[in-house]
């Protein structure tokens, strides 16, 4: 494969994977304010996702199970994430999701890389680090007027799965999974753990939701977020590397605050403008730089 080729495939992938992630903080908000609890959208976000998966069980690598990178990366990515993030939007909004879940990675996936693999961000990738974050500061300022502590604690809680994504991100992209065996062990291990704890232990309000409510958070989450999205995501990985990845998601939270615009109502503000400028002049100085 040519180097433009992989790139050409790379960006692909990577735009899928923004729009996938902004439809993510989009519904997981919407999600968050149904009666639904998070316990219930993970489990349905399993439910979904391992039947379409189960009929390729057969042709996983042996010794799968047994594979303690794979363990990790879907407690990371998964088990523990998942929890955290849909617990955040029971109390954060969606734009909060955004900035914190995919404008933070630029800065989360350095920091890690940093710190496994003592990889310092280059000049270039640090001029673009610092347009991106003036960028997201830009996007973050209409919603610094709307703090209160259930937001606060709704944001720790996105901070921490973001966090947590980060190192999945460049763990993931060092061990060199490939994406359709990663996205499946991913489901099959959280399902195996996850489902019985939740039927027989956790809250649950399935009963009382909208058919409308399980049906958007089921399609959703169990297909284009657990499936659709983990596979792009993993293929840009593999063809840009995690610094360029998340350089390009750093427009989440700017593609949430446009899409709002439409969809909530809300004005595309001067401070939203500028961020999209920021972000978007960064992420393509950041996508420049040379990665390892």
């Amino acid at each position: 494969m040519t180097e433009k080729t992989q790139l050409f495939r790379g960006y692909l992938a990577v735009t899928l994977t923004l729009l996938l992630w902004s439809g993510f903080s989009l519904v997981s908000r919407l999600g968050g304010k149904s009666v639904l609890t998070p316990y219930d959208v993970f489990a349905l976000r399993l439910i979904v996702a391992l039947p379409v998966l189960l009929p390729f069980a057969g042709s996983m690598p042996p010794r799968v199970w047994a594979d303690r990178k794979l363990w990790l990366l879907t407690c990371l990515c998964s088990l523990i994430y998942c929890p955290l993030a849909y617990s955040g939007f029971k109390y954060a909004p969606a734009a909060h999701g955004g900035i914190l879940l995919s404008g933070l990675q630029p800065f989360l996936i350095s920091a890690v890389a940093w710190l496994i693999a003592g990889t310092r961000p280059g000049r270039v990738r640090s001029i673009g680090l610092c347009l991106i974050g003036a960028g997201i500061v830009c996007a973050a300022m209409p919603y610094l007027t709307e703090w209160s502590a259930e937001y606060a604690f709704g944001d720790l809680l996105i901070f921490l799965s973001s966090v947590l994504w980060a190192f999945y991100g460049v763990l993931a992209a060092r061990w060199s999974y490939s994406p359709w065996t990663l996205t499946r062990a991913i489901v099959y291990a959280s399902a195996i753990v996850y489902l019985p704890i939740y039927l027989l232990w956790l809250p649950k309000e399935l009963s009382n939701a909208p058919l409308s409510a399980i049906i958007i958070q089921g399609a959703f989450q169990g297909l284009s977020a657990t499936i659709l999205a983990m596979l792009t995501y993993l293929k840009s990985l593999e063809l840009l590397g995690p610094d360029r990845t998340a350089s390009f998601l750093a427009l989440v939270p700017l593609v949430v605050g446009i899409l709002a615009v439409p969809l909530l109502n809300e004005p595309l503000t001067p401070w939203l403008g500028s961020g999209i400028v920021f972000v978007s002049l960064g992420s393509y100085v950041a996508s420049k730089a040379r990665h390892v």
